[in-house]
């Protein structure tokens, strides 16, 4: 008997209702307590990265969500149903769906022939549900997908989140208004003014804001609380709470008496401003996702497809690999595919951060995604759905987004045990004053002012925030980061191994000189055609396609030496001083300068060596200045190549590295990473593009691999650097660095504003007013000092587009 094991499920589950950092470590806490389940749950994007060893345990995880109080998304997939003969065969079918694992519920309609499927987001694809349909016996095809509906998903989750932000602007314009007669009371208070407010008037104002105004609050403490929990909620609704109900105490004890005695200012001032608060966090929240949104909308709804001898409009879901599209000017690419005829200029700038629009031609792949700009072109779809660049770059961002650093598990465990030993320092506070003061409501306030202040939002908010804004400027800029691990390391990277071929040089050689006339190159590049060998495609790019050239004749090619045949009327041989040598043709004396690393053929017409080619596999243009940015950040550069020694020195010596490993095979590279990780203080990274390097890229500290490779290597490796530019390196370990001292910079304000703010509050100099506008404040400043990331630029970037102006004034 054998047992078949079941790859775990990853799930991206939107969530709603949580009010602040504390809820999002709550339920994350209490789905890692189920067996066989694995989750993160970030606050900052209002998301659940969930894994699943068993889809049936999704129930569990359901149902721990919503018992805790809290709601998550869903996405809705339509199909037309063919082949339905009966109402018994629609509840056969809604039965079967039902059943399914993330199938939430299931609507079958005999009369219309539709099956509309409501499911958890990622347990089921458009293709596994029309497998299990087709597998009853009735025809399926896709209404509504995946890739539409999480279109729609994200829009609807967008127009949700308008209504909630009009519904809490309208609120604090509310509270604000019912709370400004109130600031009069203050003013009296302070004695600027020879009259209060009625007392009666106070009630009347205050009521509405701690009741309606405050009900969120009270929610978000009763769910802390049934939970055996404590969250900002129970802070901000014990401290008003305390302050509105002894402000009614006085008032129902003393009568008229008590004006000039009340707190209701208090109470409805920080609710105002703390509703304040959580407005402004919303709106900044909602610009650091802008990546994952910017992204989505890049697919389009439909693609045109020739289907039955005629151009069709489908569902951009009903694409399958293979299908010849078509796709007009300055529309979107729908999915990745390779040119069958026409040619144009694409802006890819959104996936690779390629700043000019990009030449492509019959043969060329394309990526999804990318827009049309200048000539109409069909391509054959080669990867679709979930397989395709834009969707890969999509999970890959979602998931460095989830990630959590350590700084950012330290911070859970301390917000875990914060709450509390708040309210023990507020009690504390609270009989302290009252002790040394005999003044109740002189201690009160002090105690109110210290639960204000110590909300732990801006300590939950500090590292998501940042490291959702960092991975998603990266990824417009061309830079994936795999984790949030490799966004901590980057900027430690103290030595850097570039694989050489395709990485640091173009990947293919082109003819680097010639030392005979055009004619002669013209005469060679047509016997060329009859091979395919790397250094024939460089001398019959060198011609130029535009070039008319005859065809050879009695081709003869001979292993390890070279070609000949008739080209012409010519007699033509391109080869090593062996062919000529079998052809007893004498090479001229010249000296053939073997240290600048190319390969160099004879070229003979007529029994007679007339030219000699040098070809090579020249730098990248780029290759320089990436070195010496390296350099004047003290990381040391390192080449490693298979190649023989001269080609690898002195592309090593060009370059100006500090080192090159050559004739390595691919087994022998990571030792070479061990070796120099040995040599190092600090950590190594290798940077390479072929599946040869994808062992060293997984040894590296932190592996880069260049978006043209292999798809391996992009899979081993922690960053993708989406164009063939190795100036994108230092920028990948730039935006490192940049995020790693904006989490820095977002725990020191977010602590700050604590450590500060307690014991000030705690001795009396802190009003529970400014408390509350401080608590809001801290919030604001952690998620505005993550937004600056968006400001950063990649220099790589920055510098073509000064290239760019420069050459079209």
């Amino acid at each position: 008997m054998t047992t078949q094991t079941q790859d775990p499920i990853h799930l991206q589950l939107p969530l709603s209702g949580m009010s602040c950092a504390n809820c999002a470590s709550r339920i994350s806490t209490a789905l890692n307590q189920l067996d066989g389940v694995t989750a993160t749950v970030n606050f900052a994007l209002e998301q659940a990265a969930i894994e699943l060893g068993d889809p049936a345990r999704l129930p569990e995880v359901l149902d721990s969500i919503t018992g805790q109080g809290y709601g998550y998304g869903h996405e809705t997939i339509s199909f037309q149903i063919s082949g339905m003969t009966c109402a018994g065969c629609s509840a056969r079918l809604n039965k079967m769906l039902t059943a399914l694992p993330g199938v939430l519920s299931a609507e079958v309609n005999f009369s219309l022939e539709q099956a509309r499927i409501e499911l958890v987001p990622g347990m089921q694809t458009p293709a596994s549900l029309r497998e299990h349909i087709e597998a009853l016996g009735f025809g399926a095809q896709l209404a509504q997908g995946s890739a539409s509906a999480r279109r729609q998903q994200l829009q609807a989750r967008e127009e949700q989140e308008a209504a909630a932000a009009r519904h809490a602007l309208n609120q604090v314009v509310i509270s604000a208004l019912l709370t400004l007669p109130l600031l009069v009371g203050m003013v009296a208070m302070a004695g600027l003014l020879p009259w209060h407010l009625p007392a009666w008037l106070e009630l009347v104002l205050a009521t509405p804001v701690q009741f309606w105004i405050g009900a969120r609050f009270y929610r978000g403490a009763w769910l802390a609380l049934r939970n055996r929990a404590a969250n900002m909620d129970v802070l901000v609704a014990t401290g008003t709470s305390a302050a509105y109900f002894y402000s009614l105490y006085l008032l129902l004890t003393l009568g008229m008496a008590a004006s000039g005695q009340l707190y209701f200012e208090a109470s409805a001032i920080i609710i105002t401003l703390i509703s304040l608060g959580k407005l402004l966090e919303a709106r900044a929240r909602r610009s650091t996702q802008s990546a994952i949104r910017e992204l989505m909308a890049l697919r389009p709804d439909t693609a045109t497809v020739w289907r039955g001898e005629a151009w069709q409009s489908v569902a951009i879901d009903e694409v399958l690999r293979g299908d010849r599209l078509r796709v007009l000017v300055g529309e979107r690419v729908p999915v990745d595919g390779k040119i069958l005829s026409g040619e144009s200029e694409l802006d890819e700038s959104i996936l690779t951060g390629e700043s000019l629009p990009v030449p492509r031609a019959l043969g060329d792949a394309v990526l999804g995604g990318a827009i049309n700009r200048s000539g109409v072109l069909e391509i054959e779809a080669t990867t679709v759905g979930e397989d395709s660049s834009l969707s890969k770059i999509i999970t890959l961002v979602e998931r460095a987004q989830m990630g959590k650093a350590p700084l950012q598990q330290l911070v859970d465990r301390v917000s875990a045990i914060f709450v509390p030993v708040v309210m023990a320092i507020a009690l504390f506070t609270l009989l302290a004053w009252y002790a040394y003061s005999n003044d109740f409501g002189q201690a009160l306030l002090a105690a109110v002012a210290v639960l204000v202040i110590a909300c732990p939002c801006a300590l939950g908010l500090a590292t998501p925030a940042a490291i959702v804004t960092g991975t998603g400027v990266a990824a417009r800029h061309g830079i994936l980061i795999k984790d949030v691990d490799t966004l901590q390391k980057a900027h430690a990277i103290k030595a850097l191994i570039f694989d050489k071929t395709g990485t640091l040089t173009q990947g293919r050689p082109v003819l680097a000189s010639w030392s005979g006339s055009d004619e002669q190159l013209r005469l060679a590049a047509a016997l060329q055609q009859a091979s395919e060998h790397p250094l024939a495609l460089a001398m019959r790019e060198a011609v130029g396609k535009e070039v008319a050239l005859p065809q050879p004749e009695a081709v003869e090619v001979r292993v390890g030496a070279g070609i000949l045949g008739k080209v012409a009327g010519h007699s033509v041989a391109i080869g090593n001083g062996s062919l000529l040598a079998q052809l007893g043709i004498e090479p001229p004396q010249q000296d053939e300068q073997p240290a600048d690393g190319a390969t160099r053929v004879w070229v003979a017409i007529d029994g007679v060596a007339v030219a000699i080619a040098a070809l090579a596999d020249t730098l990248r243009p780029e290759s320089p200045e990436a070195i010496a940015t390296l350099r004047q950040r003290g990381i040391a550069s390192w080449l490693v190549s298979g190649d023989a020694p001269a080609p690898v020195a002195h592309i090593a010596a060009k370059l100006g590295l500090d080192g090159a490993f050559d004739s390595v095979l691919p087994a022998g590279k990571v030792e070479k990473v061990e070796a120099l990780r040995a040599r190092t203080q600090g950590l190594v990274a290798m940077v390479g593009d072929g599946v040869n390097d994808a062992p060293a890229l997984a040894a590296a500290d932190v592996g880069i691999a260049m978006g043209s490779g292999s798809d391996v290597a992009m899979e081993t490796a922690s960053i993708t650097l989406m164009r063939s530019d190795p100036r994108l390196v230092a920028d990948a370990i730039d935006i490192s660095a940049a995020t790693w001292r904006t989490i820095q910079q977002n725990l020191f304000w977010a602590f700050v504003f604590n450590i500060i703010g307690i014991p000030l509050a705690a001795l009396g100099y802190l009003s529970p007013e400014l408390a509350g506008a401080a608590m809001a404040l801290s919030s604001i400043t952690v998620l505005s000092n993550s937004l600056l990331l968006k400001r950063w630029q990649p220099r790589a970037g920055s510098q073509r587009q000064s290239e760019s102006r420069r050459s079209h004034p």
